[in-house]
């Protein structure tokens, strides 16, 4: 794992995007394809505000997996991550094949197992992620399952998980937060050949030390990314300002 720490949030998502541009450029080249995991969530609004704008990738040629969603919202609900991913990347740079993640179904098992039979045939070449305020890696919350190998499972949130989404201002309350969301379990997500993580902001910064400098433990899930070879953590200076070592 190599971290970088960058001075603003806006360099953190530029520096950030040189790597996953560089990223899925290889891959296209070596196979004529690409396939990536996109994350939501208001750490990654700079990230994919300067990734929609590089013109060097044949977006044609990529696949996009959607990382997590609330169950029992609907896409046109403000903080569905569908309409997220749609209005910030999707409608922008048009990729060759989506897959989202359909929440609001009445079987939610049943909606992963649909999700595992595409995924689980495909390589993934990279997954852009982002770190809770938790600790967590998608909405695998603590203390996460480091164990299943299904793809995608349903989740419990937990109280500071859906504090985090109130205070981001995507729900009126926190009693409109879901209790449940559909995830891309820590396996799948270990499973890519690299990891862009962009973790902006001093609300993360504890977060960011639990993770990046203490034991790998599912009582903070992102630590499992210390453990990955070819994973890219991007900070800013607020972010990382609780780490010891500041690379």
């Amino acid at each position: 794992m190599k971290i970088e720490v960058l001075r603003t949030k806006e360099e953190c998502g530029t520096v950030a995007v040189g790597k996953a541009v560089e990223l899925l450029r290889e891959a296209i080249a070596a196979r004529a394809h690409a396939s990536f995991i996109a994350a939501t969530g208001a750490s990654q609004f700079e990230f994919l505000k300067a990734l929609t704008k590089q013109t060097s990738i044949d977006w044609g040629k990529t696949t996009m997996y959607h990382l997590d969603e609330y169950i029992g919202l609907s896409e046109e609900h403000p903080a569905s991550f569908r309409r997220y991913l749609r209005d910030r990347l999707i409608d922008r740079v048009h990729p060759g094949t989506v897959h989202l993640i359909q929440g609001d179904l009445e079987d939610p098992f049943a909606e992963c197992r649909r999700l595992n039979g595409i995924i689980s045939l495909e390589k993934i070449d990279v997954a852009f992620v982002g770190i809770g305020e938790n600790g967590h890696l998608a909405f695998n919350d603590p203390p996460a399952d480091f164990h299943t190998e299904d793809p995608y499972i349903v989740v419990e949130l937990d109280e500071a998980c859906r504090k985090q989404q109130l205070d981001e201002g995507w729900f009126a309350s926190l009693e409109d937060v879901p209790r449940r969301a559909i995830s891309m379990s820590i396996r799948q997500i270990m499973k890519s050949e690299a990891v862009v993580c962009t973790v902006p902001d001093k609300r993360k910064a504890q977060a960011v030390k639990q993770c990046l400098e203490g034991k790998v433990s599912p009582a903070h899930p992102a630590s499992i990314l210390t453990t990955h070879s070819n994973a890219f953590v991007y900070l800013d200076t607020d972010s990382a300002s609780l780490l010891d070592k500041k690379s």
